[in-house]
């Protein structure tokens, strides 16, 4: 079986979850968007409203400033593989109505053996963590992002590249400088993610089937790498 059709079958698996309560307040498990031979992952912390309606990671406010933020950078998901660390809406429910919350501890848990077989079979070159949860997730306990957000870290067991940077969540909800200098930050850390893919390819160290991602598809089409 190829990485792709074992992802295909991981994900048939995902949709079908219910080992922990969100599966009875999800309307569709959010697995994930983009390429999966994309050297480059790009990780959130969870589906909100949006997400939990399309089935798809990324497609509210934030997910249209990250797809604005990409294409900064001369990519869009076409380049890229997006998830997120928990697959289902995390919500309350009160007076019949949803509100997002924070992933519990137990059903991040329950969620993490499927982010880690996703990551087993994309076998990504370059980690992007998008907010602290997801770097807590994949880089290590407890990560500040005020202070280390931007850094490369070469000790995960995902990727031998990792960097964290700010949720576009958290940039919206940023006003005035704050908005400015955390959207440009993003913007800057997504290149550094992209130049180091590019340094690793021209040292030879991408799969076959990420070299072949980056080669355009057409002859008036640039290549990502």
């Amino acid at each position: 079986m190829t990485e792709i059709a074992a992802l295909e079958a991981l994900k048939a698996e995902c949709l079908q979850c219910q080992a922990c309560p969100l599966a009875k307040t999800r309307t569709k498990v959010v697995f994930d968007d983009g390429n999966p031979n994309a050297p480059l992952v790009i990780i959130g912390e969870g589906p909100g409203e949006n997400e939990d309606r399309t089935g798809v990671p990324f497609v509210g406010r934030a997910g249209k400033l990250l797809d604005r933020v990409l294409l900064e950078n001369a990519l869009s998901r076409r380049w890229v593989y997006i998830c997120n660390t928990v697959k289902c809406r995390a919500c309350d429910i009160s007076e019949g109505r949803a509100r997002n919350r924070a992933p519990l501890p137990a059903e991040m848990a329950a969620c993490r053996p499927y982010l880690e077989r996703q990551l087993a079979l994309i076998r990504p070159v370059v980690i992007l963590c998008l907010g602290g949860p997801a770097a807590s997730t994949i880089i290590h306990k407890d990560f500040r992002m005020t202070q280390e957000r931007g850094r490369w870290f070469t000790d995960s067991p995902f990727a031998p590249w990792v960097m964290a940077s700010w949720h576009p969540a958290y940039v919206l909800r940023q006003g005035g400088e704050a908005y400015a200098r955390t959207r440009a930050e993003l913007v800057a850390d997504i290149d550094q993610c992209r130049k180091k893919v590019i340094e690793i390819r021209q040292q030879g160290g991408l799969l076959a089937r990420q070299v072949a991602q980056a080669e355009p598809v057409e002859e008036s089409e640039p290549g990502l790498f």
